[in-house]
Order: structure tokens, then sequence, then C-alpha cells
């Protein structure tokens, strides 16, 4: 029972993150599992990359049905992130102590933060004013960053994203998550396979638990954030980052 309890309370916060701002699973259940339930750290991610595949991929096409979702240019940057992740893994390895595992529980905070305080106003309008040819150069680009820096310091591809996407490439904000969930769906799944192909079957249990949770919660979120205000979806998305972050430096540091 305690089991099912922590990893819906996880799906919860991973599900909202999701549908609300792109927000990567692996943020919230990972902490979650390994200090609650003592999960392995390599096991626990797996579970949670496997709850975001899912999670990602129902906001994916909840945004896209909206017609909040930049497929052509996400594409794009996926390919770059997928191929830059690697890069950066690389280029980790031969650099002794780069440990950076809390900067994206801080940018997570940070990020809530910012949209509370400062929201993202764009508009599609604005949005159609760059050209295509710019737009697809700005994709490759960004992507190789944000590919680079998750692979460098393994963390942060979700808020990177959305980071980029709203702040660098002007979207709009459903947008810009829209796109961001499209992306993650591919990336998760990648990441998935890689760690069950590598450290076998996770606790089939966990894995249920968290993946039907998170796919119900990131369902609902995205609903609610297609049919809100710019203003709405700004505000609830700020107070979903913040909240989680603080929650998740709180189980970090238990």
């Amino acid at each position: 029972m305690f089991r099912f309890f922590i990893c819906f309370i996880a799906g919860i916060g991973a599900g909202l993150g999701t549908g609300f701002a792109g927000m990567s699973a692996a943020a919230v259940i990972s902490p979650m599992l390994i200090t609650f339930l003592g999960l392995p750290a390599y096991e626990a991610v797996g579970i949670a990359l496997a709850s975001d595949v899912l999670a990602s991929a129902i906001s994916a096409y909840t945004y896209g049905k909206n017609k909040n979702l930049d497929i052509r240019n996400g594409v794009v940057m996926m390919v770059s992130v997928l191929l830059f992740t690697l890069v950066g893994s690389f280029a980790a390895s031969k650099v002794p102590n780069t440990t950076m595992g809390s900067f994206s529980v801080f940018m997570t905070l940070l990020l809530g933060i910012k949209f509370i305080v400062k929201p993202v106003m764009t508009t599609k309008d604005s949005m159609k004013a760059v050209s295509d040819s710019k737009r697809f150069i700005q994709s490759i680009i960004c992507g190789i960053i944000v590919g680079f820096i998750c692979g460098f310091i393994g963390a942060g591809g979700g808020m990177m994203m959305l980071l980029i996407l709203t702040g660098v490439l002007g979207y709009e904000l459903k947008t810009a998550v829209g796109t961001s969930v499209f992306i993650m769906a591919f990336t998760a799944f990648t990441g998935a396979v890689s760690h069950f192909a590598i450290g076998g079957m996770p606790d089939l249990w966990c894995l249920v638990f968290c993946v039907a949770s998170t796919l119900l919660w990131a369902r609902i979120a995205a609903k609610f954030a297609n049919k809100a205000s710019a203003v709405t979806l700004n505000r609830a998305t700020g107070v979903v980052l913040a909240v989680l972050g603080i929650a998740i430096l709180a189980v970090n540091y238990m």
C-alpha cells in the first residue's frame, strides 16, 4: 500500500509537470523512488523515463489536437538533442568530478518563479513573423545546446527546452510546451529502452503504478492547459514548477 501511495504521489507531480510545462518525469519520480522506496538510482531513472514516454506522448497528442504543436521544427530539434546528448555524455566522461545533480531542481524552481513574475505573452501571430529558414536553423542550434547540456550534466532536458523555446525561439507558451513534450516522448523512450536493456526489468509494480499515475495526471493537466488563457496557463505552470522545485529539494535533502 505504501509503495502504491508513493508511486501515485510521484505520478501526480510528474504528470502535472509534464502536462503543464513539458517537464521530464525523471525530475520528480526518481528522487521519490530512491528516497522513500530505496530503489537503486539506475532502476528509479528507468522507471521515470518509462513513465515519461506515455505521459509525454498523450500530452503531445492533446496539444497537437489543439494546434499547439510545431512538429516540423520539433523533429529538427529532437534529432539535434539526441545526437548531442551523446556528445555531451562523452565529453563529461573525460572531465573528472563534473556533477551538477541539483541543476534541474533549481532550474525548475527558478523557471516557475519566472512564469509567475514575468509570463510569456507571445502570440502565434508573432511566431509566424519568423521565416521558416531562420526557425529551422534556430531549432538545430538550440537542439545542439540542449542536447550537449543534458548529456554533460545528465539533467534538465524538459526545462532547458521550455526555456529555450519561449526565451530564445520566441514560442507562444502552449506551442512551446506541446513541442517540448513531443520531443521528450522520443528522448524518454530512447533512455528507457537503454536503461532496461542494460539494467534489466525494474520492479514491475512500481513501473505500472508510476506509468499509470503519470499518464492520468499528464492527460488532465494537458487538457486544462489547452483550454486556459495565456495568463492563467502562465500562472498555473509557474505554481506547478515552483511547488515541484521546492518539493524535490526537500526530498533530496531529507
